[in-house]
């Protein structure tokens, strides 16, 4: 007989200071709520996001969603703020690159 072992989802989200700017991920993994969350609102279910990154489980992907929708304001301000800082990055590495 098997006997069943159950996981506290709560222990595979962490935040680490110094590692992707103190943003959550996934315990042992490197791989950000922020990045499933993209994923994610690009139309992807789990099983697919699961295939994209392969050394990802279910649960993890599950539990990175659940912290998304719990802290839905959070990741958002999170996602803006990326995308602000990649595009002001583009706009400086373009003048940069400009010939004068």
């Amino acid at each position: 007989m098997t006997t069943a072992v159950s996981i506290d989802i709560g222990t595979l989200i962490t935040r680490t200071p110094g590692l992707h700017g103190g943003c959550p991920h996934i315990v042992g993994k490197g791989v950000t709520v922020r990045r499933i969350v993209t994923w994610y609102k690009r139309g992807l279910n789990a099983e697919e996001i699961c295939d994209r990154i392969s050394h990802l489980t279910f649960a993890e992907v599950y539990a990175a969603l659940t912290y998304y929708h719990a802290n839905t304001e959070e990741i958002e301000a999170d996602l803006l703020y990326q995308a602000s800082e990649a595009k002001r990055l583009e706009a400086l590495h373009s003048k940069s690159g400009q010939i004068c």
